[in-house]
């Protein structure tokens, strides 16, 4: 899930490989790479070489159980409408919920008619 100032997926890394914070460095430099850099920047990214595009962090969470992951997709399907991008989850085009449209996963209704309360227990 794209969002202006932010991203959610859910990963599953294979084996042994559980190093996430390795992957989110590998995306974060490749893109950075990409970028302008004509953002502003405080002193403190300056100082660091940052270029303030990312946050310094993240946050990772084991998926549990298929209720779990269900739970996280469905929040992350929610976050456009969270933040106030779009009043129907189906109208953000930067979401892997189109496709799961597509595959029968949601129908396309969803998060879009009031049936959702947005609380994913998150």
């Amino acid at each position: 899930m794209l969002l202006p100032d932010h991203l959610h997926c859910i990963w599953e890394l294979q084996g042994a490989d559980h190093d996430f914070g390795r992957r989110w460095s590998i995306i974060k430099r490749r893109v950075s790479q990409q970028w302008s850099g004509t953002r502003q920047r405080g002193a403190s990214r300056e100082a660091r070489g940052e270029l303030g595009l990312w946050q310094r962090r993240y946050w990772e969470h084991r998926i549990r159980d298929e209720l779990d992951y269900q739970r996280h997709m469905d929040y992350l399907h929610w976050n456009p409408i969270k933040h106030g991008l779009v009043s129907r989850v189906r109208d953000w085009p930067w979401s892997s919920f189109h496709r799961l449209v597509r595959e029968g996963v949601y129908p396309d209704h969803w998060g879009g008619s009031g049936d959702i309360d947005g609380c994913f227990g998150e």
